[in-house]
C-alpha cells in the first residue's frame, strides 16, 4: 500500500477473518539458510493465483492486480469503524 497506511477489516471483520483462517488455512514451513531460493522454485512450479510476487506467469496475475487496486480504493472510501 503506497500510502503507508495500514488497512484492516475492523475488530469484528478481523475476528471473522481470523476464524476463517483457523478453519480453512494451512501453514507449513521448512528451515532454510536461503529461503528465497526455495520460494522462487515453489512459485514457478505451483499454481498460486493469489500470490503476486514473482508470479507474473500466472494467467490471473494482471486481473488480480486490478481487483486488489479496486478493493483498496473502495476501502479508502468507506467510513472508518472501530
Amino acid at each position: 500500500m503506497g500510502s503507508g497506511k495500514r488497512m484492516t477489516f475492523g475488530k469484528a471483520g478481523e475476528a471473522t477473518l481470523s476464524q476463517w483462517m483457523a478453519d480453512n488455512a494451512q501453514v507449513c514451513w521448512i528451515e532454510r539458510s536461503e529461503p528465497w531460493d526455495l520460494e522462487s522454485q515453489v512459485i514457478s512450479q505451483l499454481d498460486l493465483p493469489l500470490n503476486l510476487d514473482q508470479n507474473r506467469h500466472n494467467a490471473f496475475h494482471s486481473r488480480l492486480k486490478v481487483i486488489r487496486a479496486q478493493a483498496r480504493q473502495r476501502a479508502r472510501e468507506l467510513p472508518i469503524s472501530s
